[in-house]
């Protein structure tokens, strides 16, 4: 494992900033309602304050907490199999709005379709991990991992949430193919699967009814397009800047569920134009660097582990976007970080601890890389000077050395003329006596 740096703060303000605003929001969208149903405007926000308290003490253990530990075997597959007892846990306790979705213990409630996203994509990443190189074998690679995706799948659509399934699907989907599958082997899941959804859409009345009432919800406003139609007409009623923080009118008993899985339609009312496109950039940036913090992951199974956890975040808030905006049918899936729920804001500020700590090794091995670069291009730089010392004091010493040559040469040779030149002791006389 290469060395911890520091987290990516651009994340961290991401994940933080939606978080806390999504309590400001929950205010605004409950207070109304909170009173009418508990005598106290703040009783939804002091609950999501107290969940998003728990969500951040989460998130802060998953940062110094090393991922690499999520690759044991036993807590890949022991959170695997709790999940799926959870799951069908749930079928032993009363529907809420129709639907078994809840475990309801004193005192709290949990969510395990929330909990079958974080554990799916934690199996993905180290199954594929371990079959790295071997992502085209079909039996033995794609069918286990849709073998698992399927399981969870069928569990969540039995309760029924029909969206949820769609998230897992997706998570599937997405991580399998940056490992490298096939696409004739997703497209081989895919068929089946698009199969199952038509049939449950065409064959199940209340899901029918919804599909048609999504093609023309001002056919049915009073009835079951009533949700719909409120919610265009508080997107619609923000215009550019909104009406004002807590000015908001839908959510006086108009829209159903403001203060959760419509309260995009809220920050549209309130805040506007403007405002919505402020949280849809919040995870856009979510979106950026996650991904860069998970394709700059130390090794396979970190990147894969983070592709997976950004892919069932900002796919979900797209989906409860396209909700609230009448882009796709009517599903009851929280708008992560923002909406009111600790079963949704706890797991998914966990999976954010997780990313963020996986950017802390991000870039870890490129940093350790372009330092022994930089440390070798001063060694080189440093030979390179010391060669070119040695050359030029090389060149030195031997100019030094032909030119004492020279001028030893030079002296003798002038000596020599000197000697030929002078004349003898006898001449000199015989001269002198002439």
């Amino acid at each position: 494992m290469s060395r911890k740096l520091q987290a990516d703060k651009w994340l961290f303000a991401a994940t933080a900033g939606l978080a806390l605003f999504g309590i400001v929001m929950v205010y605004s969208a409950s207070a109304v309602v909170a009173m009418q149903e508990e005598g106290n405007q703040y009783h939804y926000v002091l609950k999501q304050a107290l969940w998003t308290v728990l969500g951040f003490a989460a998130m802060l253990a998953a940062m110094h907490f090393d991922y690499g530990r999520l690759r044991d075997r036993r807590i890949v597959y022991g959170l695997l199999a709790l999940t799926a007892v959870l799951l069908a846990s749930v079928f032993a306790f009363h529907r809420t709005n129709g639907a078994h979705r809840w475990i309801r213990l004193p005192g709290v409630s949990v969510q395990p379709s929330e909990i079958s996203k974080l554990a799916l994509t934690i199996f993905l990443a180290y199954f594929l991990e371990k079959r790295a190189g071997e992502e085209h074998l079909f039996r033995w690679t794609f069918v286990p991992c849709m073998a698992a995706t399927g399981a969870l799948a069928l569990l969540v659509v039995a309760e029924p949430d029909l969206g949820t399934a769609l998230m897992l699907a997706i998570i599937c989907a997405v991580v399998c193919y940056t490992a490298g599958v096939r696409l004739l082997h997703l497209g081989i899941a895919a068929a089946p699967a698009l199969l199952g959804v038509v049939a449950m859409l065409v064959f199940v009345p209340w899901r029918m009814r919804r599909m048609i009432t999504f093609l023309d919800p001002w056919q049915d406003q009073r009835d079951k397009g009533f949700q719909v139609v409120q919610s265009l007409i508080a997107i619609g009623s923000g215009g550019l800047d909104g009406l004002g923080f807590a000015q908001g009118k839908q959510k006086m008993f108009f829209l159903p569920f403001a203060h959760s899985d419509f309260i995009f339609a809220v920050i549209g009312e309130e805040l506007g134009l403007f405002g919505a496109l402020t949280v849809v950039g919040m995870f856009a940036l979510f979106l950026w660097r996650g991904l860069r913090a998970a394709l700059r992951a130390p090794d396979r199974f970190g990147m894969l582990l983070g592709v997976g956890l950004v892919t069932g975040i900002v796919a979900q808030a797209l989906f409860n976007i396209s909700v609230v905006l009448s882009l796709v049918p009517t599903k009851g899936i929280p708008l992560p970080f923002i909406s009111y729920g600790g079963s949704s804001l706890v797991p998914t500020l966990l999976a954010a601890g997780i990313l963020l700590n996986i950017s802390q090794y991000a870039g870890a091995s490129v940093t350790a890389a372009s330092q022994s670069g930089k440390e070798l291009k001063d060694d080189v730089r440093r030979r390179a000077v010391a060669a070119t010392t040695r050359n030029a004091t090389a060149r030195a010493r031997a100019t030094a050395t032909t030119s004492s040559a020279s001028t030893t040469a030079r002296a003798f040779a002038g000596s020599s003329a000197a000697a030929s030149s002078s004349p003898s002791y006898g001449q000199g006389v015989e001269r002198r006596g002439f």
